[in-house]
């Protein structure tokens, strides 16, 4: 019989099929394809695998039977601290410190056009049983108009000829036919029953650009963003959440306190009152 790899003699024996093979040729396995960038943690010649710290690649080598459980452990530990490793992971952030989330706050306060303003005339909105519409004094060359949902809290009369807190740098707003354009700042307690109106000090001129916090705050106060900006960026959403009163009904951010040039704004009697 032609010697050939793999020709086979067949016989049968008590029903079974016997394979036997008349000439083998050494079969090697195909070599093994390791990653090209795998540095060597091996024991006894043996191929090992190692994974970096934190859920790093898996690393694969092979070196000679020499190599020590100290390589392996070495091999190891270099995996885990590979900068390429942590980098392709990502370092978690820290945590933000109070500081650096409250000069944040801050910059977003300074950024919002919150003005004196005197009501001039209100009026029971036609199309809405809880708005009123006011013609308000920011320090303008004509009055603002600003609906206002305070119908079921604040008698009309009250607001005539009052000093306010406006809120200036807002897009209007149509409010059923009537565009507003600003906001009256006012204090709520938890349930939303009670409303008050925030109150600048006696004196203040409308048009005052209000701040918060000490005097050098004050100089240092930056321009008001324009009213797409404070859209676009929800400068006004993320100030609202810190403005509160205090329990002597301040109107405070934080830990700094709403002010004009003669003290400080406050409503009549919500105290830990939040303020929108």
């Amino acid at each position: 019989m032609a010697p050939m790899a793999a020709v086979s003699n067949v016989a049968r024996c008590g029903g079974l099929l016997l394979l036997s093979t008349c000439r083998r040729r050494q079969l090697r396995p195909p070599p093994l394809a390791l990653p090209t960038a795998a540095p060597a943690a091996v024991k006894g010649g043996a191929l090992f695998a190692s994974r970096g710290g934190g859920g790093a690649a898996l690393r694969f080598c092979r070196a000679s039977s020499s190599a020590s459980a100290n390589d392996v452990e070495a091999a190891a530990a270099a995996s885990s601290s590979d900068p390429a490793a942590a980098e392709a992971k990502g370092a978690e952030p820290e945590p933000e410190s109070d500081e650096e989330r409250m000069r944040k706050i801050g910059e977003a306060a300074g950024a919002l056009d919150i003005r004196v303003g005197q009501v001039l005339k209100a009026w029971r909105h036609e199309e809405a049983d809880t708005l009123y519409v006011e013609e308000v004094d920011v320090g303008e060359a004509e009055p603002r108009i600003i609906c206002s949902g305070l119908v079921k809290y604040v008698p009309l009369q009250e607001l005539q000829g009052r000093n306010v807190v406006v809120l200036a740098n807002l897009k209007p707003r149509n409010m059923r036919g009537v565009k507003s354009n600003g906001m009256l700042l006012a204090a709520s307690d938890a349930s939303h029953e009670n409303i008050e109106l925030l109150l600048p000090p006696e004196g203040s001129i409308p048009g005052e650009r209000i701040w918060f916090g000490s005097e050098e705050e004050r100089e240092n106060q930056p321009p008001p963003v324009t009213p797409n900006q404070v859209q676009k960026k929800k400068i006004w959403e993320s100030v609202q959440p810190h403005l509160k009163t205090d329990a002597s009904c301040n109107a405070v951010l934080r830990d700094r306190f709403m002010r004009t040039s003669l003290g400080v704004v406050v409503c009549k009697s919500l105290k830990n009152a939040n303020v929108s």
